[in-house]
């Protein structure tokens, strides 16, 4: 549905109504019903664009991480803006193949892969599979010796880096279970340099997410970039290192490092090694080009009168990361409200006690029925969506060029059911 050609870009204010690209998520809510998520096509397009300027000077390839958002018609607009993509599991091959990617477009990464998954990406022949372990490079040639091909592989590698992130979602330390410890590394990729069943094209390293310094970032380049020049020594050749992804995003106005920033951080340190760099970037890609819409149900005061229960249609289910990491986003009200703000505990429907979108929060306290919005909420947002509580999975809507149209409709009861007796 068309709304208005002159939008503004992203989300924010236009007068005293939030819209998305010039439409008001008002708007959207009367039409399609909350829970909904909403995305902006044209904040996903300038992200992505801002990372290309940014790595322009080296030669390069950005595959966007899957696992953020993998809504088709957001994989879509990804694709027409020109990355590619890392995926986590099958599905998300299939997906990205279904939005048009040829294989040599994929990396498919993942800590347990099945044989399933193995021999479907063998069979596609991805641009490479990021191998976790010995065992899994075994199991990778196995599969390629039996079709009579050569798989394409990488090696990830755990550097033991602290993050600098939240635990749950920090993956480079030694006791962490992702990729084989550095110090085995070379040893482990020496011997698939030499297996004719595989062509061993690059290391990766990936040391967690909503990282907002460079450090770590740069102490996992430089660990990979050594490893590479002591297998260069080796004979071992390869086309590329893939730094992964992990930048973070600004949900409650902290200082992120630019797109500008990041590049040239990762460029200088892998320059010297002549080899293509790669990374995969998600949360920067489409967090703050979503947010989820929902409407009040209650709103009751707490013991005291100082502070008011807000409770929403969409809890957990909907949104996971407040639930399971403690995370923050911004809520607000998307129609002005004429009500002093008084003190708020926003929180969901579902029959848990963390089931929480955020405490102590001053909000001009809506009523029943008032539309809120939960900002930045693009990735990590439908991707870890639930049937908890018997909730359906939201509407989905994309919003481009002041023009809307629901690109994944609100989950029935009858769809939950399809599948059980």
């Amino acid at each position: 549905m068309a709304y208005n050609a002159g939008f503004m870009c992203g989300f924010g204010l236009s007068g005293s109504v939030w819209t998305c690209d010039g439409v008001p998520l008002s708007v959207i809510a009367a039409a399609v019903g909350t829970p909904a998520y909403v995305y902006s096509a044209a904040t996903i397009r300038d992200r992505i664009g801002a990372f290309s300027a940014g790595f322009a000077s080296y030669p390069h390839a950005i595959h966007y991480g899957l696992k953020a958002n993998s809504n088709l018609a957001v994989v879509r607009v990804v694709r027409a803006a020109g990355a590619l993509v890392d995926a986590n599991s099958g599905g998300e091959i299939d997906v990205a193949l279904r939005a048009g990617y040829a294989p040599g477009d994929i990396i498919l990464t993942g800590v347990g892969k099945t044989p399933a998954e193995i021999d479907q990406a063998v069979a596609l022949g991805v641009k490479a599979i990021n191998a976790e372990s010995a065992g899994e490079l075994d199991r990778i040639a196995a599969v390629a010796r039996a079709r009579q091909t050569v798989a394409r592989v990488a090696l990830r590698v755990n550097p033991d880096v602290v993050a600098d992130s939240h635990p749950h979602i920090s993956t480079g330390l030694s006791t962490h279970k992702f990729g084989v410890p550095i110090r085995e590394a070379r040893a482990i990729a020496r011997q698939a340099g030499a297996r004719a069943e595989l062509a061993f094209v690059g290391l990766h390293v990936h040391v967690g997410s909503q990282m907002l310094g460079l450090e770590p970032l740069r102490q996992a380049a430089n660990a990979v970039v050594g490893l590479a020049r002591e297998l260069r020594d080796d004979h071992v050749t390869m086309e590329h290192v893939d730094l992964g992804g992990g930048l973070g995003i600004a949900y409650d106005g902290e200082e992120v490092p630019s797109a500008d920033q990041y590049a040239a951080a990762l460029i200088e340190i892998v320059r010297p090694s002549g080899l293509t760099l790669v990374v995969e970037p998600g949360r920067a890609i489409v967090g703050a080009a979503g947010v989820l819409l929902t409407s009040v149900v209650d709103v009751k005061p707490q013991p005291g009168g100082k502070k008011w229960f807000v409770v929403l249609d969409a809890g957990m289910s909907e949104l996971m990361r407040p639930a399971l990491y403690g995370a923050y986003h911004r809520i607000v009200c998307v129609e002005p409200r004429a009500a002093d703000p008084v003190v708020c505990d926003v929180v969901g429907p579902i029959c848990e006690s963390s089931d929480v979108f955020g405490v102590d929060r001053l909000l001009p306290l809506p009523t029943v029925g008032a539309v809120v919005a939960v900002l930045d909420a693009g990735a990590y947002g439908s991707a870890m969506a639930s049937n908890y509580n018997r909730h359906p999975l939201p509407a989905e809507v994309m919003v481009d060029a002041g023009a809307w149209r629901v690109v994944r409709r609100r989950q029935t009861i009858d769809d939950q059911l399809a599948c059980e007796e």
